[in-house]
């Protein structure tokens, strides 16, 4: 814990000088010298801590654990994984045969080790991908790769190629694709071609520091003179590009993401050469579009009015892409949402749709089957799911030649299963193998989840997950210590999911776990992301303020005994908490946060942001936007729970000076702030297992002190 008292501001004026606007500065001396005493004194109260090192270790014990399921991705005829453990804290990429992962220990053939290649260049690699060019001729071998690696994991990388045979990079001396560290990316057009965006230079990036200009790029050319394919404008946020090589499908599509929400994409014919042509697939710029084989997909943010017919928002729409070009909107509907439901993702086979729909918060598959003649209805079939508080991912093996799909699922008390799963010709489950179990890190015997709902303040109907004893959540018990944790932003819903960090650190040391699923989320689809956006942002923090109140009048906790989580946008929820709702809380974990609302669209890529809160340089907006930046909704004469914040000097998403500031700040009126500040792991936080699990030991040994 710190807390100095001395002569600080009692408020920030957002008029006026900003006291701690130093802080800003990543790398400054000063701002480091600070970091390095507030870092010091954190370790001091939480890693002195007689269970401090216990937790860390039980913590890093599941991170680092050869029992968690190793995820694949197929290529060609190889199943691939990258794995971080102990021995490997960097990670390692390696393959395998499907026969051979089905075994308990399966053969893996290492592909690259990044502990190896940190070693030998000195730098602080963190795995970021890689994409893998499908060879023209299937009877040759996948080959090609561009893997993306970011030095201590920040969102500017580097590309480099590398051979999937011979198990090394191609050097740019050799003529392989190389590019050096940026926001961007590069995506293979054919063997010997690359669409690259990325920083080229002054006047290259969007104010996000995004790329803003395509090229093509061809193998042995000098990349500054490689031709432009797409320009945005100086006020897009986004452009790339990328190929479909779904063969006899192939397409070369520019992708323009002019705001957060907002995107436009066209197909590109003749590309890079006198003869190119772009063709604007004609939606509206808030909706989203994608490709396979013959058909395009449009999902819809918010109402279609077309002649003759009308969709709604949240909906899937289907259409022969050349009868589309051809001038028709005659669209099927494939998904539209009801009060309570939203779409929450869709992923194709070969031959089938298999949309994966949100029913109150709890996961209903689905599988569409196109008619064949590309006229009349599509056949559909529904999963049976066993467990209603249970997450069901479904993710695609080949969507080019296979019909077998991934399923996994995860509870709060369910470890994660991963399934392989192959659809018949109407999209019933032809065949169903259960590759892979977890195993249980804690033990959760006499332990429950449940979904409750409460009521917000404009009368909205809000749900929420808790997790505990039977007697904790019915208030037998009395006061239990209760963590609530909350997002509530850009459209990202909150799902149950098994974490044996929870479990080991907080459930089984007797504490309650509730996750909200607050507006501003995606848990019912556009229009509850809709409703907390700009203005009405208050709307989430007012539902996420009503869940914690409802804890406290069904008697499962009281306000000290109550501690709040959130990070990135979650750590805006928090600092809004800590602001607006102190009495409602005896402890809050703010990590990776948005804080000062007046300065955010000019740090990194919070410009990017800005149809999400805001531009607080229109008087008129910062109007409402002052109402929701804790920055500037501190005052010296309140009292606020204990917070913890946390951050990273290599984040390059969320600048750490938000929270190095209003630490400062509450720190300079005499508050009780813990502040922990890692020198690498960009937004998320932590490079390696041990970075990760040492950050969260932190935030549970804190709230473990202050909550009991």
């Amino acid at each position: 814990m710190s807390t100095t008292t001395g002569s600080g501001p009692a408020v920030i004026d957002p008029d006026g000088a900003d006291p701690f606007g130093w802080l800003e500065e990543v790398e400054g001396g000063d701002a480091l010298a600070w970091v390095r005493e507030r870092n010091a004194e954190s370790r001091a109260v939480l890693d002195a801590d007689p269970d401090f090192a216990a937790t860390e270790q039980a913590i890093l014990e599941v991170l680092d654990s050869d029992d968690r399921i190793p995820e694949v991705a197929r290529i060609g005829d190889r199943y691939y994984n990258f794995w971080r453990d102990a021995r490997h804290a960097r990670g390692i990429w390696r393959r395998t045969t499907l026969e051979s992962y089905r075994s308990t220990e399966p053969d893996w053939e290492l592909v690259l080790d990044l502990d190896a290649l940190a070693e030998v260049e000195g730098e602080s690699w963190v795995w970021h991908g890689a994409s893998v060019l499908r060879p023209a001729d299937p009877g040759q071998p996948w080959r090609r790769a561009l893997v993306n690696l970011s030095p201590g994991g920040s969102d500017a990388d580097v590309t480099r190629e590398f051979d999937l045979v011979e198990k090394r990079f191609v050097p740019a001396e050799e003529g392989g694709f190389v590019r050096g560290q940026a926001k961007g990316e590069l995506a293979w057009l054919d063997a010997d071609t690359v669409y690259a965006f990325t920083d080229f230079g002054p006047g290259t990036t969007t104010p996000s520091g995004y790329p803003r200009v395509v090229k093509l790029w061809r193998r042995g050319t000098d990349l500054a003179e490689a031709p432009v394919v797409y320009e945005g404008t100086d006020d897009d946020m986004y452009i790339g590009a990328g190929r479909s090589h779904e063969p006899g499908f192939e397409r070369d599509v520019v992708s323009r993401q002019i705001g957060f929400y907002t995107s436009q994409t066209y197909l590109v014919s003749e590309v890079g050469t006198p003869a190119q042509q772009l063709t604007l697939i004609d939606v509206p710029l808030t909706a989203e579009v994608g490709f396979h084989r013959e058909w395009l997909l449009v999902e819809l943010r918010d109402d279609w009015q077309l002649a003759g017919a009308g969709y709604r928002a949240g909906s899937l729409l289907a259409i022969g892409l050349d009868t589309f070009l051809a001038g028709s909107r005659s669209f099927t509907v494939l998904f539209e949402p009801t009060p309570t439901s939203s779409l929450a993702g869709a992923t194709w086979t070969r031959h089938h749709l298999v949309i994966n729909v949100l029913d109150d918060v709890k996961n209903r598959p689905h599988v569409l089957t196109p008619p064949a003649s590309g006229e009349g209805a599509w056949l559909r079939s529904e999963f049976a799911t066993a467990d209603p508080i249970l997450t069901v991912g479904i993710g695609a093996v080949d969507p080019v030649e296979s019909d077998d799909i991934w399923v996994v699922t995860t509870g709060y008390l369910t470890p994660s299963t991963l399934g392989l799963w192959t659809l018949g010709p109407d999209g019933e489950v032809a065949g169903l193998e259960t590759l892979k179990s977890a195993p249980a890190f804690f033990d959760a015997t006499g332990l429950v989840a449940e979904q409750r709902f409460t009521t917000s303040q404009d009368g909205t109907r809000i749900p929420y997950f808790l997790v505990g004893r039977p007697e904790q959540l019915s208030g037998a018990d009395g006061p239990s210590p209760t963590l609530l944790y909350g997002y509530g932003g850009f459209e990202v819903p909150m799902l149950p999911g098994y974490s044996g960090g929870v479990g080991r650190a907080w459930l089984r040391n007797g504490g309650v776990y509730v996750v909200a699923n607050i507006r501003g989320g995606g848990e019912y689809g556009p229009r509850w992301h809709q409703a907390a956006l700009l203005a009405n942002r208050h709307k989430a923090y007012e539902d996420f303020a009503a869940v914690a109140r409802d804890l406290v009048e069904r008697r499962v906790t009281v306000p000290a005994k109550l501690g709040a989580q959130g990070g990135s946008n979650g750590g805006l929820l928090m600092g809004n908490m800590l602001t607006q709702y102190p009495d409602l809380f005896g402890a809050i974990v703010c990590q990776v946060p948005l804080l000062d609302m007046l300065r955010y669209s000019h740090l990194l890529a919070g410009a990017s942001w800005m149809a999400e809160y805001g531009d607080p340089d229109d008087p008129a907006q910062w109007k409402f936007i002052r109402t929701f930046s804790p920055y500037h909704l501190f005052t010296a004469d309140r009292d606020y729970p204990p917070v913890l914040f946390t951050t990273s000097a290599k984040d390059d998403r969320v600048h750490p000076g938000h929270a190095r500031k209003l630490a400062a700040l509450m720190l300079a009126g005499g508050k009780d702030v813990t502040y922990y500040e890692n020198i690498e792991g960009g937004h998320g936080g932590a490079a390696t297992n041990a970075q990760a699990a040492h950050m969260a030991a932190l935030a549970w040994t804190f709230l473990r002190q202050r909550l009991g």
